[in-house]
């Protein structure tokens, strides 16, 4: 029985080592997770809104900048973007899947070897350096 291995996230999705089309790695990722999260909690606070509105408003802004500009404000500000896997428009599904997922936490922080949460591997789509 042979184990198949890489030597780097995103080598057996056909993905760069590093660059540009590479995996997002974790420090980019949390970074661009804070600031959405840090945006939706003080847009709700200067409205006076409760925790279940910031989690509203999070999942807003995912789902309006995902399909749109291929990433969340907080991906783009970290030089991240989300793709499907064939690098095609992720659409508007897969955004809602993934942003589903995302509020839930425990999907999102259980990673595959290619540094995908489960979260992405359910809508099929990856989180790229741009």
């Amino acid at each position: 029985m042979t184990q198949s291995t890489q030597d780097y996230p995103g080598e057996r999705l056909g993905l760069p080592r590093e660059g540009t089309g590479s995996i997002g790695r974790l420090g980019r990722r949390i970074g661009a997770l804070a600031l959405d999260y840090g945006a939706a909690y003080l847009i709700s606070g200067f409205f006076g809104w409760d925790a279940l509105a910031i989690l509203a408003l999070f999942a807003a802004i995912q789902l309006v900048f995902l399909p749109t500009l291929q990433g969340s404000p907080g991906h783009r500000v970290f030089g991240l973007r989300l793709v499907r896997l064939d690098g095609a428009w992720v659409g508007v599904w897969r955004p809602v899947v993934r942003t589903a997922l995302l509020i839930v936490v425990i999907p999102a922080v259980i990673w595959d070897a290619d540094q995908r949460g489960l979260h992405d591997k359910a809508a099929g789509t990856v989180l790229v350096r741009s």
